[in-house]
């Protein structure tokens, strides 16, 4: 299984303290809050104005960005955690987002791909997702991408893991 993006889709870093980079990150968050898979509403206008600011503070964040030629297309944010098991610092992808006229187009592979190198450079042993149940699009991708189920799936959200250092066992080797 080849896990590199598609050449047209660039990701990086965003700076929280860009105009253009926040404009996108709050655009992009309100878009995934939108859909029915999301909230299936707006973000409101109190969070839209505490969301930069309280991404700018939270000592772990970590914003991800996707383009392709002209527009962002996508998003992933996520947060440094650490795992007490294995003494190591752990990723959390908290939201992965694709603007739906991009989806299909390697975004969303492109973010998880980025993320993992982040979380490797990071040192992390892990990285982490929740994912709805009834979000099978995400849930294809997410197993294509090597993270597995770490319950029995039968809550309303699945705690997925990946992880990226032999340093735990997974459930499977139990």
């Amino acid at each position: 299984m080849n896990d590199q993006p598609r050449a047209a889709i660039r990701v990086r870093l965003a700076d929280l303290n860009l105009p253009e980079d926040g404009y996108h990150v709050v655009e992009l968050l309100d878009m995934y809050s939108r859909e029915p898979l999301g909230q299936a509403a707006p973000l409101a206008e109190d969070v839209r104005g505490r969301l930069l600011p309280g991404l700018r503070e939270h000592p772990t964040s970590l914003i991800l960005l996707a383009f392709d030629e002209s527009s962002a297309v996508g998003i992933a944010v996520c947060f440094v955690g650490f795992s007490t098991f294995a003494a190591r610092p752990l990723l959390n992808i908290h939201d992965l987002a694709v603007r739906p006229e991009s989806r299909g187009c390697g975004a969303g592979r492109a973010l998880l791909h980025a993320a993992q190198q982040q979380a490797v450079q990071r040192g992390c042993c892990k990285m982490t997702l929740e994912v709805r149940n009834d979000n099978h699009i995400a849930r294809q991708l997410y197993r294509d991408f090597g993270f597995a189920s770490g319950n029995d799936d039968s809550s309303n959200f699945a705690f997925w893991t990946k992880y990226l250092t032999t340093d735990i066992a997974s459930p499977d080797d139990a």
